[in-house]
């Protein structure tokens, strides 16, 4: 069998639909977009610096549950 090549215009296509999937996926569970956040700290907020993945993720775990830890109520 021979491998079947996708033509440019539909695999662009299904990587932005796969890009949206992810996006998707992490937003239902409460993780944003970095991609986003660098691209809005750099057009609205240049001044500031960018953190590493690590840090926002750890940013945006602390602004979800806080800062002291987890709770169940």
């Amino acid at each position: 069998m021979g491998t079947a090549l996708v033509p440019a215009g539909e695999h662009q296509q299904m990587r932005r639909v796969w890009r949206r999937l992810v996006q998707t996926a992490r937003l239902c569970c409460g993780v944003p977009d970095y991609d986003n956040y660098v691209r809005h700290l750099m057009e609205k907020h240049p001044e500031r610096p960018i953190p590493d993945y690590a840090t926002f993720f750890r940013q945006r775990q602390e602004a979800r549950y806080g800062g002291g830890g987890f709770r169940c109520c």
